[in-house]
């Protein structure tokens, strides 16, 4: 890897979703967009230009490609779809809110991370499945890559996941950034270090350009 290059990871979360699914542990569950999230997509492919991506990952499931649709349309680089990079599996938490999750299993809800890292959630991945699943097709695409801007479209599960392996922190330890609807963090990857460079970045909110505040 050059030393004064280096490959820069941006890493997109989907756009907010259907308002039956908010606050709930929906992983595996295949939801669409709201209006709303379509309106965040739209501004996200209106800014996304100007980072000049030059190869794109994605997840299959379909909020995430509702999201980038409309960055496809606009002149976007093609799209790799990645199974691997779909949203942790939450098991018997799937489908349940914050509330019923914490009465149901006896479960501090804010240290869900903590709970994904120990493996306690029935019949959902554990921290080390997760990474397992995660960590392989982010090195080869860091590796097929170096040099380059790669753009990851994705869910906040997998982005804090990535954060996790790249900052060499425990997952759990993600739990102080937050990870917003249709945000953008970008990562450099440096041969000594990897570099936060920009963190939960929002166009729909942050430029100022939108009604969806």
């Amino acid at each position: 890897m050059p030393s004064d290059v280096p490959t820069r990871l941006l890493l997109l979360r989907h756009a907010e979703v259907e308002t039956r699914y908010h606050r709930i542990f929906g992983g595996t569950i295949d939801m669409n967009l709201s209006p709303r999230g379509h309106e965040q997509a739209r501004i996200l492919a209106q800014f996304l230009p100007a980072k000049q991506l030059e190869i794109i990952y994605a997840s299959p499931m379909k909020r995430v490609q509702q999201t980038l649709a409309p960055f496809l349309n606009n002149g976007a680089p093609p799209q790799t779809i990645v199974p691997n990079l779909r949203e942790v599996d939450f098991g018997d938490w799937t489908g349940l809110n914050w509330e019923q999750v914490c009465e149901k299993f006896k479960l501090l809800t804010h240290e869900w991370l903590e709970h994904i890292e120990r493996g306690v959630m029935p019949n959902g991945e554990n921290g080390a499945q997760f990474r397992a699943r995660v960590e392989p097709c982010l090195r080869k695409i860091i590796k097929d890559h170096t040099g380059q801007t790669v753009g990851i479209f994705c869910h906040g599960g997998v982005i804090r996941m990535i954060l996790a392996i790249l900052l060499e922190v425990p997952l759990a330890r993600t739990n102080m950034f937050e990870i917003e609807y249709a945000s953008m963090t970008q990562i450099a990857l440096w041969p000594a270090h990897a570099e936060i460079e920009l963190l939960n970045f929002t166009p729909w909110r942050d430029t100022g350009n939108s009604h969806t505040r």
